[in-house]
């Protein structure tokens, strides 16, 4: 018989799927999209969710019976609420109010509590969901503060998992990468993972137009690589 231990056994091993109407007939490149949403979490943040908290129970940061707290747009906290439900943690998230109430009652409903803070504060306003997030691990008895951006194991489930599967899906013959960039941890744990590979292979960012490296700086491509560079240096 095979089958899956619990939920978490499902994470991963998603599919290629080819793009055929999206780039139309006649573009001369194979362009396949990693459908991550077959996560059963529908994200890819369920690798790294879990690759965290695995790696937080091995050095002690997260107990038996802890609390996890973290500031989420929503997928991380899906992931990180999966997780807790099979191995038997509280969770805290904290939003902010540009987050649509769809996302704050699923969360709920896996049985984690969701605060919403205001969201035109700068990071550093003590009423930001990233000044709350770190308060209120603080405050919590047993409570552990995730803290995706900086957490390197982001980047490593990724770099353990994303990236292989990609690998032994397209046979090595992969020419380039492109994928999002919020916390980093996708495109760095991949990128670090095909550039050891084949330094050859192009990593490419992308995320939506405004983007903060964009709007500061005289070239944003260049700005976007250098953050890119200085990510990969610091954390790999």
């Amino acid at each position: 018989m095979k089958y899956a231990q619990n939920i978490l056994e499902t994470i991963g091993n998603t599919p290629l799927v080819k793009l055929n109407k999206v780039l139309g007939e006649d573009f001369p490149a194979l362009v396949l999209a990693k459908v991550e949403t077959f996560n059963p979490g529908n994200s890819v943040k369920d690798r790294m969710a879990v690759k965290m908290i695995e790696d937080a129970e091995k050095d002690g940061r997260l107990k038996p019976g802890g609390t996890i707290i973290e500031g989420t747009s929503g997928n991380t906290g899906m992931g990180l609420a999966l997780a807790a439900i099979i191995k038997g943690y509280k969770c805290i998230f904290v939003t902010n109010a540009k987050q649509s109430k769809e996302k704050c009652d699923i969360l709920r409903a896996v049985g984690a509590e969701v605060i919403v803070c205001p969201t035109d504060v700068k990071p550093t306003d003590p009423r930001s969901y990233y000044s709350v997030s770190k308060r209120l691990a603080k405050e919590t008895e047993n409570g552990w503060y995730v803290n995706q951006y900086d957490n390197l194991s982001n980047r490593a489930a990724h770099y353990e998992s994303t990236a292989p599967e990609i690998w032994e899906q397209t046979d090595g013959k992969l020419t380039h990468f492109v994928a999002g960039a919020g916390t980093g941890g996708t495109i760095t744990g991949c990128g670090t993972f095909f550039k050891e590979k084949n330094p050859d292979i192009k990593v490419i960012g992308v995320d939506t137009y405004g983007f903060y490296l964009k709007r500061d700086s005289r070239n944003g491509r260049n700005s976007f690589r250098k953050c890119i560079y200085l990510y990969h240096r610091r954390y790999w």
